[in-house]
């Protein structure tokens, strides 16, 4: 998932400001990244479960999906189809340190329209890919471009809104990606009935998201931030009066200005990422991130259709549940929204954590009951598919859940299982989409110091997009070697980042960005130990010039 980020101008809530046309009309543009984002997102598991597609470039795979006795769990195990979905990923994590550069350089405006162009020309060539090599090209062009759009849009956004508008807005963003994915999921479900080019089709949409964002930057002001810190006061000013609707700006004016200066002097910001005294911030913003996609959210969204073909779905079935699970997503991200600054983040992180744990055992591993055949009147042992046995009193425990004892290597799902799976799967995306999603980004925007935000924020980027590389990489692999055990591996994780959040994450709601260090971290039971020698580190920093002096 793409990141969202709070910025500089938000520390004080009190700044005067107005929720202005030319704030909606930004950030609907702005957040249309997102949109990008979310479609390519959902459109590459419905076109890899599309016949036509396989013919085209996957024809072994076609030859699996279609044998009745094949392993239903192993279809779709091709490392070439997961490169198709991963290889965007890993551009996206080389390019999205090109665009740090470029955001600082050239400003956030300029990085939105090289996204734009990126995107927009891997949606060309995917289109009208004649080989596999021509389409994997146009997906990692998609990669550039996300990579770009993701370091630019959210910035942008944050930059622009008003202080108390910006966590909503920044969520806002999340649920347009949410939206991008249902809209591909639409997509892909009308087009599987084109016969054999309705795949050039669903992949050929996600242009018009790109040119939407690429011809609507044209029309937006850069953010004050980015005119500031470039030199251009009197632009920056004068943008800032017009984007709050309001002349008194001049506290917040002075707060952007201060705030890069001190950014200016911090010569090596990842240098002091590294000090003991920005662990804290650094753990917790990164593995917020490993979580984020060792939920199993990715595999969901990227492999639903593939997903429920091999629970024994047919191929329109399949594709409908897929825009069933993309507008839950998209409806409970409100959720969020309205209750991020009510209910706090740790709550909701926790309440997820116990709702997908509890989906993902119904889903894989948890205790099916069934009854004990007798004969004579004497229990005859049985044998299932989880080979495990705990006899009670006439019925016989056994580990494995809907999947493990209802799907085989080579049958179909009956239908009232198949409905529970999709329950379950929603009820997931619910839990997901409420808190891990927004909150995975959220949390990490608040919690950097100004002078190691940039480079924490390209940590934070990074480490999300090589992660969903590697679940992307690998999903159908372990799908086909560990079976129903996949869902088991993800619930693992999901016990360790509950865990987490109840021990080891602080709440930051209701703090403002520049006094986290002193109201959140200092007094955190486990993080306040690293702040024990800040006072004496940072002393030495300052005497170092005079010394150097004298």
């Amino acid at each position: 998932m793409p990141a969202v980020m709070a910025v500089v101008g938000g520390g004080d809530p009190d700044l005067p400001a107005k929720l202005t046309k030319q704030v909606l009309i930004c950030s609907i543009i702005a957040a249309f990244g997102g949109l990008m984002f979310g479609y390519d997102i959902g459109i590459s598991g419905g076109v890899t479960s599309m016949d036509d597609f396989l013919i085209e470039f996957f024809p072994a795979v076609y030859v699996r999906k279609h044998k009745a006795k094949e392993n239903n769990y192993c279809k779709y195990d091709n490392e070439l189809l997961q490169l198709f979905t991963s290889s965007l990923y890993l551009a996206a994590v080389v390019c999205s340190f090109f665009a740090s550069k470029s955001c600082k350089k050239f400003g956030r405006k300029p990085t939105m329209q090289l996204a734009s162009l990126f995107f927009f020309t891997g949606v060309v060539l995917n289109t009208a890919a004649l080989n596999l090599p021509m389409l994997i090209v146009g997906r990692l062009c998609l990669g550039a471009g996300v990579g770009f759009g993701n370091q630019a849009v959210p910035l942008f956004i944050s930059e622009i809104a008003p202080p108390k508008y910006r966590g909503g807005l920044n969520i806002c963003f999340q649920m347009l990606i949410t939206v991008g994915i249902l809209c591909a999921n639409l997509v892909n479900y009308a087009t599987s009935r084109l016969h054999p080019w309705g795949w050039r089709v669903s992949l050929g949409g996600a242009g018009f998201p790109a040119l939407f964002l690429g011809l609507g930057s044209l029309l937006i002001d850069e953010t004050p931030t980015s005119l500031i810190e470039r030199g251009h006061k009197e632009k920056g000013l004068e943008t800032l009066k017009k984007i709050r609707g309001v002349d008194n700006v001049d506290k917040e004016y002075q707060e952007i200005v201060c705030a890069t200066q001190l950014a200016t002097k911090m010569k090596h910001p990842f240098r002091t990422l590294m000090k003991r005294s920005s662990r804290p911030q650094l753990v917790c913003g990164t593995i917020l991130q490993v979580f984020q996609q060792f939920t199993g959210i990715n595999v969901i969204m990227f492999y639903a259709p593939v997903l429920f073909q091999t629970m024994g779905f047919g191929a329109d079935a399949s594709l409908l549940s897929a825009v069933i699970t993309g507008s839950v997503n998209s409806l409970a991200t409100l959720v969020a929204i309205f209750g991020v600054d009510k209910l706090g983040r740790r709550f909701l992180l926790i309440q997820a954590a116990v709702q997908m744990l509890i989906s993902q055992l119904i889903l894989g591993e948890v205790l099916s009951w069934k009854k004990v055949p007798q004969q004579n009147g004497r229990r005859v042992r049985t044998t299932y598919p989880s080979g495990l046995h705990l006899a009670a009193a006439g019925t016989e425990c056994i580990t494995g859940g809907i999947l493990l004892v209802h799907l085989k290597t080579s049958n179909s799902i009956s239908k009232h299982y198949a409905y529970i799976l999709v329950i379950m799967i929603c009820v997931f995306v619910s839990g997901f989409a409420w808190s891990w999603g927004p909150l995975g980004w959220l949390i990490p925007s608040e919690i950097y110091p100004l002078e190691t935000r940039p480079a924490g924020f390209f940590f934070a980027v990074s480490t999300n997009m090589i992660f969903t590389f590697l679940i992307a990489q690998a999903f159908l692999t372990m799908l086909c070697h560990m079976r129903s055990g996949t869902f088991f591996f993800f619930s693992v994780w999901i016990v360790i980042m509950g865990l987490f959040a109840i021990f080891l994450l602080p709440e930051t709601k209701g703090i403002p960005i520049d006094e986290m260090n002193e109201r959140v971290w200092k007094k955190h039971w486990f993080w306040k130990r690293y702040y024990v020698d800040v006072c004496v580190e940072e002393d030495q920093e300052v005497a170092k010039p005079t010394d150097e002096k004298a």
